[in-house]
């Protein structure tokens, strides 16, 4: 399996939709081409994991199982048996489309679909790989090591660049994608950059003023209460949120109001 590393600030994507969803777990994002026999970019892949509110916020390494395609050893990505090869599919052509006519109300009509012999590759195999079953591919079952960057928020994904499906006819191998999702933390809220939390003072600092300890990850933070603060007071300790993920600059710790 390998880890997989190397993804930049690019690599970071903020919702499902940024990333042309479909169905949770599947292969997305491959375009075809007019030429059924030109090289065709392998599917983007997609996965989830899940982290805690710390995590998200100091950044973690995170090993995931999944199951992936890798180009048959046996036929080279071809499905056909070694020591043969495909051959010109004779309904279409080559050209993996069929055009049929029909008869309407209006005149002659010309439907284009895909062949159903060869289902648009323009190609038949007559003796398939015995190692893959024709399909090119075969599945194994890999561990990927991912670092989840510091700062990313729940929803958000991680691009590893030419990990999805192999590509066709030599083609580009597709992305994967670690979609984030993050754990509620029981004392800190998150909006954007910056971190919430609920600080309780005594009747006695209220009125009076003072110094309080206000609790952050991994360090306590010294702050002045003014004499006279009311309940529902809000303050700000500036810089001491969360990093952000793409200039790493971080937002600020702010009690509810």
């Amino acid at each position: 399996g390998g880890g997989f590393s190397g993804m930049d600030m690019d690599d970071i994507f903020g919702s499902f939709g940024d990333i042309f969803g479909d169905l949770f777990g599947g292969g997305f994002g491959r375009r075809r081409s007019a030429d059924p026999n030109a090289p065709q970019r392998g599917a983007n892949l997609r996965t989830q994991v899940r982290i805690t509110f710390e995590e998200a916020c100091f950044g973690t390494t995170k090993e995931i199982e999944m199951v992936l395609k890798d180009e048959c050893t046996s036929c080279h990505g071809s499905g056909a048996k070694p020591g043969t090869s495909k051959i010109t599919c004779t309904k279409c052509g080559g050209k993996g489309r069929v055009v049929m006519t029909q008869q309407s109300l209006f005149g002659m009509v010309q439907n284009v679909t895909t062949c159903p012999d060869c289902r648009g590759t323009g190609q038949i195999i007559r003796e398939k790989c015995t190692n893959c079953g024709g399909t090119g591919f075969v599945a194994r079952k890999k561990h990927i090591v991912v670092d989840i960057p510091a700062g990313i928020d729940n929803g958000q994904s991680v691009r590893i660049r030419e990990k999805g499906e192999p590509g066709i006819n030599g083609g580009p191998d597709g992305d994967l994608y670690i979609v984030v999702n993050v754990r509620p933390h029981s004392t800190y809220k998150r909006r954007g950059d910056d971190l919430y939390l609920d600080m309780p003072i005594t009747f006695e600092t209220a009125a009076l003023g003072g110094k309080v300890q206000v609790p952050g990850f991994g360090e306590t933070y010294s702050y002045t209460i003014t004499p006279g603060t009311q309940t529902g007071s809000s303050f700000r300790l500036k810089g001491k949120g969360v990093p952000n993920v793409r200039t790493g600059r971080k937002g600020d710790l702010r009690s509810e109001e």
